[in-house]
């Protein structure tokens, strides 16, 4: 049942006068229910209570750890269709969508359980003494990793699931000895709550402390900034846009003690398009780019919105192509009304830039929330010199870039910022081109796809999603797959221990 009130540890509260509802994006209707900003006395008792709750749950065992963990799985596979059909009320997004992503979200808590349930993650290291040794004595040195503590986890708007509540975020951190208290996306509030009453079952089920997760609602410039600026919070994780991930990131270094704040901000995600491949699988790749560039309403971070080709009258019709395939799609809902808003602003600033053409896009009234699905088209030369057609236009569209030649298409890679993926697709007779190409971007991208889309990610200990800026904040982490864990540790040496006081992993 949804209250619309917060949870402060384990217990629901509303104690403030400021509300909010939630909008059905398919019908472009509020939905019902009142939802209750909390107070910034609310804030500051979730974090006492975390930093409280730290005390114990950072020496849980890593078993016990992943009691809770696969806990909180089953407590959300119970919700069944009271959650997936909220999602869907909050999303405008389809039930197989909503069914997909709560796969995932339970399979990444279940990864997290089983990775913590023994102790290798740790990256344990026992140097032992070596007390003859000339002309000095070497000390027994033993490093672990250890959690940092109350974490800050700010739910993402285009997976209500999978990168929210209990998402990639909250999972590794709860899984590394890290309290989580979760700042609640405003439009996916409903959705949120449910996850969060899961939680909580599951931390009341498997004996954890009060306080070791709390799920809170309201301003990001006010609930969120309070947060990030609470000097006992230890670390932030973030999904969103570039200007919110960066002012977060300010308010974490600008701290008498400075946190990490590790956000996953934007990226366009380039997509080399190599000759031979458009003359020889022009249709093939047109129909499957047109696929991945709209699956989603293009609502994901890893949308491909940017290929880069070489100019000819062959890619002239593939782009014509892709164009028709993609258009032919028909509109889809957008997550709400302000991602909406801002498609078809960033959307105006790229094709009203001087020399792109807008080669393809859905035409006619479409309901409120729809998506008019964009293929445009430009110059090397123009792109080169244009930094607003860099702009990331979040949802389904693509600028196709024709460099005069392999030179120019060079450049226009070093100039791009940074990404979280690129792609080459490219046949065997491209081979001898690729090298360079793949150096230019690996100095941008933080994984690299040959022939297929970067839309997918798969969640597991190879993975990286993240990038130089703004693809996140630091490229030395991933906010996907089970190197995750590492943002919220640091590590710890102990020297000279008497053997029976260490922690087990270093015995």
């Amino acid at each position: 049942m949804i209250t619309g009130k917060n949870y402060i540890g384990n217990q629901l509260k509303a104690s403030g006068t400021t509300t909010h509802k939630t909008v059905n994006p398919k019908l472009n209707v509020q939905n019902p229910t009142d939802f209750y900003q909390a107070t910034l006395e609310e804030v500051n008792e979730a974090v006492e209570l975390a930093d409280k709750a730290f005390k114990v749950y950072r020496k849980v065992s890593g078993e016990k750890r992943a009691e809770f963990l696969n806990a909180i799985a089953d407590e959300i596979l119970a919700l069944d269709t009271e959650l997936t059909d909220m999602y869907m009320l909050e999303s405008g997004l389809p039930e197989g969508r909503a069914q997909g992503e709560r796969g995932r979200t339970i399979g990444q808590l279940r990864a997290f359980a089983d990775l913590v349930a023994e102790d290798q993650w740790r990256n344990v290291t026992i140097d032992q003494a070596i007390p003859d040794r000339q002309p000095l004595p070497k000390s027994d040195l033993r490093k672990t990793s250890i959690p940092l503590g109350p974490v800050v986890v700010f739910a993402a708007s285009n997976f209500p699931l999978a990168f929210s509540t209990a998402g990639g975020d909250t999972a590794s951190a709860l899984a590394s000895g890290c309290p989580v208290i979760v700042k609640s996306h405003a439009m996916h509030s409903g959705t949120g709550e449910l996850v969060a009453s899961a939680i909580i079952k599951a931390a009341e089920k498997t004996g954890m402390p009060n306080g070791v997760f709390s799920n809170i609602t309201g301003s990001g410039r006010v609930v969120g900034s309070a947060l990030v600026k609470h000097p006992k919070v230890k670390a932030v994780g973030f999904t969103g846009s570039i200007a919110g991930g960066r002012a977060l990131y300010n308010l974490g270094t600008q701290r008498d003690e400075p946190i990490p704040v590790f956000a996953e901000m934007g990226s366009i995600n380039p997509v080399v398009v190599m000759p031979n491949v458009i003359k020889n699988k022009s249709a093939e790749t047109a129909t499957t780019y047109a696929g991945s560039i709209t699956v989603g309403t293009g609502q994901f971070c890893t949308n491909p919105g940017l290929l880069l080709t070489i100019a000819g009258e062959d890619t002239d019709a593939f782009v014509k192509d892709l164009a028709e395939k993609t258009t032919a799609i028909a509109s889809q809902c957008m997550l709400h009304p302000n991602i909406k808003e801002g498609f078809v602003s960033n959307a105006e600033i790229v094709t009203s830039q001087p020399g792109v053409e807008v080669v393809g896009k859905i035409e006619g009234d479409l309901q409120a929330n729809f998506a008019p699905s964009t293929i445009c088209a430009v110059s090397g030369a123009e792109f080169l010199a244009n930094p607003k057609m860099h702009t990331e236009v979040f949802g389904p569209f693509s600028l196709v870039v024709k460099a005069k030649d392999q030179e120019e298409l060079l450049a226009v890679i070093d100039g791009l910022e940074g990404q979280l993926t690129g792609t080459v697709l490219a046949e065997k007779e491209d081979f001898d081109a690729l090298p360079a190409v793949t150096d230019a971007l690996q100095a941008k991208v933080g994984r690299i796809i040959f022939n297929g889309v970067p839309t997918g990610v798969e969640v597991c200990e190879s993975m990286t999603h993240g990038g130089p800026y703004p693809a996140s904040s630091d490229s030395r982490f991933t906010a996907v797959g089970l190197g995750a864990i590492k943002r919220w540790v640091r590590p710890f040496s102990f020297q000279d221990w008497p053997t029976e006081l260490l922690p087990s992993e270093l015995k």
